[in-house]
């Protein structure tokens, strides 16, 4: 008997993908219900070999907080950039700073990268060949200092508790 396991490795990849075809396609048949299905199940099958082992989420609460808390600081961080480019007559303070990673799994240090570039104002540029540290991009930063600190306490930490690393 073959196990869904073996055929369908990760099913929330394979439905977000099948939504996304038939968003791309704009169109519900069953030709592209099918194709788009075909797609959910092979794509994952022959690009399982190059992912990396994810670690498990150990406490799904504080990663409905730390979603939550992005999307905040999202939104803030919005107003913010939109601010600054609305006023000319304020200077912004552009900077490139070297973040000190605590995280040492590979995939919650991409989590890391990923969620201060979603953040607007804040590109992670570059992570150094030793994985020790991030180099950050900020569009207006008046204390560098402060600026590691709320990235430490907002998202490293909570990184940290949410994979248990």
């Amino acid at each position: 008997m073959i196990m869904p396991r073996s055929w369908l490795p990760t099913p929330l990849l394979s439905i977000l993908l099948l939504v996304v075809w038939l968003m791309l396609v704009s169109s519900v048949s069953f030709a592209h219900l099918l194709l788009g299905s075909l797609l959910a199940i092979a794509i994952p099958l022959l690009s399982r070999r190059f992912w990396d082992v994810q670690p498990s989420v150990k406490k799904p609460g504080l990663l409905l907080r730390y979603i939550l808390r992005l999307l905040g600081d999202i939104i803030r961080a919005n107003v913010e950039v939109s601010w600054l480019i609305l006023n000319p007559w304020r200077r912004m303070r552009p900077t490139f700073v070297e973040y000190p990673l605590m995280l040492e799994e590979r995939f919650t240090i991409t989590l890391l990268a990923n969620t201060i570039t979603l953040t607007p104002g804040t590109v992670s540029a570059n992570l150094r060949m030793d994985g020790r540290t991030l180099l950050i991009h900020a569009l207006d930063v008046a204390d560098e200092q402060a600026l590691i600190d709320e990235i430490r306490e907002r998202y490293e930490q909570p990184l940290k508790e949410i994979y248990e690393c």
